[in-house]
């Protein structure tokens, strides 16, 4: 594969990876807000289908065209802003997979509220707490890894 095939799947993918994880996030957050059971898991089984389809995908592909890129030109890994990179990436990814863990059971919680026609047992909110703090650092850590990614700072 070329550099220029394999910089524009690692852009495509960069895209995807970040575009999925806020669309997402915004969508179940706000979702969660309307405190209705049956919108909640609706959103929450769409979520945790695009973070299998594409938020998935794109965590393997990041890193393979990332590695294949430094590779061609010849960067050294011990680069500065390529360990930072690295570093903050596995600490987005460190994040993300508890984060999936948490919507899957948290649509599960809103799914049986739907069905049983009552309300959001405790449970769903301190997953919903935990999965903001969890979101927060895996957001940050990815804004670096995009500013990185362009500037390649000394």
């Amino acid at each position: 594969m070329d550099y220029i095939i394999a910089k524009w799947l690692h852009i495509l993918s960069s895209t995807l990876l970040f575009g999925t994880g806020i669309g997402t996030a915004y969508y179940f957050f706000f979702a969660s807000l309307t405190r209705n059971p049956p919108i909640m898991a609706a959103v929450a089984r769409n979520v945790v289908t695009a973070d299998w389809a594409f938020t998935a995908t794109t965590m393997v592909i990041q890193p393979l065209t990332g590695f294949y890129l430094v590779y061609l030109t010849g960067i050294p890994l011990t680069s500065r802003w390529i360990m930072w990179s690295t570093g903050l990436y596995l600490l987005a990814g460190a994040c993300w997979v508890p984060v999936v863990w948490l919507q899957i059971r948290m649509h599960h919680l809103a799914s049986h509220a739907s069905r049983s026609e009552s309300e959001l047992p405790a449970l769903y909110w301190r997953y919903f707490r935990l999965w903001i703090a969890l979101g927060i650092p895996a957001f940050v850590a990815l804004v670096i890894v995009f500013y990185l990614m362009v500037a390649k700072p000394a």
